[in-house]
């Protein structure tokens, strides 16, 4: 199971920005728009599971330690 490193903030930027890609993907031609794909689906995949392989990476977290308290 993948540890929980991202917080509230981080989630909504990384959806954001992912949802900006596919539309960047829609809206642009050529043979590297599929990069777009590509970065929405780590920038999604990230969000979805609450987890960065990078912040793991380098000891990073944006998430509380104690949530709800």
């Amino acid at each position: 199971m993948l540890k929980k490193n991202m917080g509230a903030l981080d989630r909504v930027i990384r959806i954001v920005l992912g949802l900006a890609f596919i539309a960047a993907f829609f809206m642009t031609s050529g043979s590297f728009s599929w990069l777009y794909l590509v970065g929405a689906a780590i920038a999604l995949g990230t969000a979805a599971f609450n987890s960065c392989p990078l912040y793991t990476l380098f000891g990073l977290r944006t998430c509380p330690l104690n949530p709800g308290k």
